[in-house]
């Protein structure tokens, strides 16, 4: 649990240290998006954010080999309210009382969660469960066609969603992987699933933040790789609660994704920002 905090954590803040970045590359001068991605590379906080995206992808998929599929799905759905908390204090952003609230719920869901989670799953799942994973993560590219041509408002939810599931596809491939090694790799399907998967939730992602709603489209992303994940845990993976505190995890569970889609602006750092907060570097 300790790894997927940390992920969170990460994550959280590489978001707004990226978004203080872009901003400053903005304002020293006008250029297509391959101009702008050009000098933001060239500031600190770029690259430190890109470094703890790395750092973030690491543990979770160590907390992804050691705990259950939904109480990772969980932790990193809480790297909204990570990134309210930075938000607030680098870019001064203000958070209302009701989102200060909804960061005191994600970390009580958390807590929850912590306290119920039994082990990781030990049961390897059915032998088209990883077939079907591959076969969803080219559904999601699929989805984000068929999305592009929605009207604005269901389009940014629709694309959110197909995010949230490739991101979904990612957890549930990293169980379905018995080594790492080339010999275990390149025959699993499970492989294949995992890239694809987290290629196409990229490319969603950035289209619904760029199309439509950075609330709308977060929040499909939250419950896209919250809940189907978590399901196909405790189904097909053996993912179970400590005995007697089943409701205990049901809870925490729906208490930190609650909170999570509370704060689903900062699926992209609010625009609210001081000057010096975005001063060229």
């Amino acid at each position: 649990m300790v790894c997927a905090l940390g992920a969170a954590v990460c994550f959280g803040t590489a978001t707004v240290l990226q978004a203080i970045a872009a901003r400053s590359a903005a304002a020293t001068g006008p250029g297509g998006d391959v101009a702008l991605l050009w000098r933001a590379l060239r500031q600190w906080r770029y690259l430190a954010g890109l470094a703890l995206d790395g750092l973030g992808f690491v543990l979770q998929i160590l907390a992804l080999r050691s705990v259950p599929i939904y109480a990772v799905g969980a932790a990193l759905a809480a790297s909204l309210a990570v990134t309210a908390v930075v938000a607030a204090r680098l870019l001064k952003v203000r958070l209302s009382r009701v989102e200060w609230a909804a960061v005191a719920v994600v970390c009580a869901g958390l807590a929850l969660l912590g306290l119920a989670s039994g082990a990781e799953g030990d049961e390897e799942g059915p032998a088209w469960l990883k077939w079907a994973m591959l076969g969803a993560a080219a559904g999601v590219l699929l989805l984000g066609v068929v999305a592009g041509r929605l009207p604005e408002r269901g389009r940014a939810l629709t694309l959110g969603l197909g995010a949230g599931l490739g991101f979904g596809v990612v957890e549930v491939s990293v169980r379905l992987i018995d080594g790492f090694s080339p010999g275990e790799l390149f025959p699993n399907p499970a492989t294949y699933a995992l890239l694809l998967g987290g290629g196409a939730a990229f490319l969603l992602l950035t289209s619904a933040l760029q199309r439509g709603s950075v609330t709308t489209a977060t929040a499909g992303l939250v419950l896209g790789e919250t809940v189907a994940p978590a399901l196909i845990g405790v189904v097909w993976l053996g993912d179970r609660t400590r005995p007697g505190l089943g409701w205990l995890a049901i809870l925490g569970f729906a208490v930190a994704v609650a909170g999570a889609l509370a704060l689903s602006r900062f699926g992209e750092a609010p625009v609210e920002a001081e000057e010096s907060a975005v001063a060229p570097t």
